[in-house]
């Protein structure tokens, strides 16, 4: 899924797309009518994203385009510089979707721009917060779903957060001297933030991933509730759907080492992530309302 918007002079495209992401952006599954919205949400996560992890820029010229589209999405105040900002601040005026599901993002990629350290997983799950789950929470919100799901959903997001952060933790190191694994974890382990420039993971690299596994199990199985919460059958789906590769990813990264490969779904696990979603949620009732307050 694509927007048209062409790219800025504050902007600094990686390349990257919808594809390039563990979770379907925008899938056939959804409402055809909202799919467009749900484009301009990730052109602009998508753009600020590209800004934080931009190895030439200065941390400060990080924090100034990111505020500008902050601004602008917030006021309408930008200009053609800030043009993907602007199309989403349409698109939530128009749906009365709330900002902040897109501010809170440039606060995380803000972080990102001056902290290459976590300290402990309260630590990393505070940078989740702003960084995954507003993307759940705008779904929820475009879809008129009930707040009631935001808990479920922040998990599901967040844990998908944290595979990613594993996925790619040699990756980000090399890249920006940026790792997510709390450091003193691998320090009580024996090891050193350097384990991760090895052609494998050490010993004391393992414990760390495999420790940062059972605290994204148990996210997971706090999201678990979540395709049930939807009264839209397609979002239902989508969401158990996205459930479904989360699970299957945590499985394969526990069996696998992210340091000597890239770990990631088959097209074939994929294909079987969407079909187990659709399966379960054919079988199972739509609430009719969600719960008041």
């Amino acid at each position: 899924m694509k927007d048209s918007s062409l790219s800025s002079a504050v902007e600094t495209p990686s390349g990257k797309g919808a594809g390039d992401e563990n979770f379907p952006v925008g899938s056939w599954l959804l409402p055809p009518a909202l799919r467009p919205h749900i484009a301009r949400y990730y052109a602009f996560a998508r753009t600020i994203d590209d800004i934080a992890d931009n190895p030439d820029l200065p941390a400060a010229e990080k924090i100034r385009r990111l505020d500008g589209f902050a601004e602008a999405l917030s006021t309408g105040q930008g200009g053609p510089d800030y043009a993907k900002a602007l199309a989403l601040r349409a698109s939530m005026i128009e749906t009365g979707v709330p900002f902040r599901h897109g501010t809170d993002l440039t606060i995380a990629f803000k972080q990102d721009a001056i902290q290459g350290r976590y300290r402990d997983w309260e630590d990393l799950m505070g940078y989740c917060n702003n960084s995954a789950a507003p993307v759940g929470r705008y779904l929820i919100d475009l879809h008129g779903e009930g707040r009631h799901c935001y808990v479920a959903s922040d998990a599901l997001c967040n844990a998908l957060q944290v595979l990613n952060h594993l996925q790619d933790c040699q990756k980000d190191y090399r890249a920006l001297d940026r790792v997510y694994l709390p450091e003193p974890w691998l320090i009580e382990a024996g090891g050193s933030i350097a384990d991760l420039d090895g052609p494998a993971s050490t010993p004391a690299l393992r414990q760390v991933i495999d420790r940062c596994l059972d605290h994204t199990a148990e996210l997971v199985r706090r999201a678990r509730p979540l395709p049930d919460q939807f009264r839209s059958r397609r979002f239902a789906m989508e969401a158990a759907f996205i459930w479904r590769i989360a699970d299957r990813l945590l499985i394969e990264l526990s069996r696998r080492d992210p340091v000597a490969t890239r770990v990631q779904l088959s097209k074939g696990q994929f294909a079987a992530a969407g079909l187990w979603g659709v399966a379960l949620v054919l079988r199972t009732p739509r609430p009719s309302a969600p719960p008041k307050g």
